[in-house]
């Protein structure tokens, strides 16, 4: 008998709780019906935690979490210029030390104009805005290497160095070639900026060129970060998937949660494709403070990522109930929608709960 998908849920601060609760009253319907057998746990990890606790994420904290399958995360992040999280104390205790120490080596970000959802950008449909961002999420600045000289003084210098390895490299290129592989375009862009970053930058695009001989059916491309940009703006359909580095990925991610309706609706995973430890799933937006407790988030963004953690998991896991599950649940999102057009991402004009509702209630 197969062993129960476990899930360790973080809701967070804010509206994290909201649109988890959302999320989760949708897992509940859609289970059954796809024989999904599936247990949630719950953990307190949050900027109100710390406040009242003193306590973030200890080691005793990350092996506990190694025993689940999967993370769903709401938000994290307390109110701004509050000068106790000063330093990003929650966005490295808790994000940064999930990614890190549990080898969430990809985060993996869809771009795709939902039916019903607005994009600035004028003529452009969802034939248009529909690819993938494969961005490595493990090295390069947000690695921590840097410091500081004479801090404090007119002649203070600092530095935050880039470092590119050839394993993480390489296996954050692979995984994006087979992802591509899956794919009805099978193509991949590489996007980087190896005319300025001569050593990282040679190293991605080596590697990138070595690798794609072992995929003759996967079409390639290069762009520049500056370039890829003015694309994603002007012709987004010319991507399919795209595999970039960590700093300029979290740039490009953003701008692609922008051409398809705003972070209010867009999702992510942060995986280990491994399997070795537990992936992550959360919504692109923060806690929002300002309108917690009020029934007003958007809950689309975190059911979403839910759909995704379903579909990943059941695949790192070989978990056919938890694919079928997230299918249905990413095909429920998109009949719900269309009730969006016009209308606020962020502050919906239905309730959280009534948004979550909805997505069960459009399960098939």
């Amino acid at each position: 008998m197969a062993q129960p998908l476990k899930i360790a849920q973080i809701a967070g601060d804010g509206i994290g709780p909201e649109v988890v609760g959302a999320s989760l009253e949708v897992l509940r319907a859609a289970a059954p019906g796809c024989g999904l057998d599936y247990q949630v746990t719950e953990f307190p990890f949050s900027a109100a935690h710390f406040l009242e606790t003193g306590h973030v994420l200890d080691d005793q904290d990350i092996q506990t979490l190694r025993g689940f399958d999967s993370i769903l995360l709401g938000a994290v992040g307390g109110l701004p210029n509050d000068p106790r999280l000063a330093g990003g104390v929650i966005e490295k205790g808790i994000l940064l030390k999930l990614r890190f120490e549990l080898d969430q080596y990809i985060n993996l970000r869809p771009v795709n104009l939902y039916p019903g959802i607005e994009t600035p950008l004028k003529g452009k449909t969802d034939e248009h805005i529909n690819f993938v961002c494969v961005r490595e999420n493990t090295e390069d600045l947000y690695c921590g290497v840097g410091g500081y000289v004479r801090k404090g003084t007119p002649q203070e210098v600092s530095n935050q160095t880039m470092v590119s390895t050839r394993f993480g490299v390489e296996r954050c290129i692979r995984y994006a070639f087979e992802l591509a592989k899956t794919r009805e375009r099978k193509h991949l862009t590489l996007v980087h900026k190896t005319n300025v970053l001569t050593f990282a930058g040679d190293t991605w695009h080596r590697a990138f060129r070595e690798i794609a001989e072992e995929y003759p059916g996967v079409e390639t491309n290069y762009h520049h970060v500056d370039a890829c940009c003015m694309f994603m703006v002007q012709r987004p359909e010319v991507y399919d998937v795209i595999v970039v580095p960590n700093m300029f990925g979290d740039i490009i991610t953003d701008l692609g949660a922008a051409i398809a309706g705003g972070m209010g609706i867009a999702a992510s995973g942060n995986l280990n494709p491994d399997g070795d430890a537990p992936s992550m799933f959360e919504p692109v937006h923060g806690s929002a403070p300002d309108i917690a407790g009020q029934n007003l988030a958007n809950p689309i963004a975190t059911i979403d990522s839910l759909g995704l953690l379903l579909r990943e998991t059941g695949r790192i896991k070989s978990n056919a109930a938890a694919v079928q599950c997230g299918e249905q649940i990413g095909a429920a999102v998109k009949k719900v929608t269309p009730k969006f057009a016009g209308k606020s991402l962020d502050r919906s004009d239905y309730g959280t709960d009534e948004i979550g509702k909805m997505v069960a209630d459009a399960l098939a």
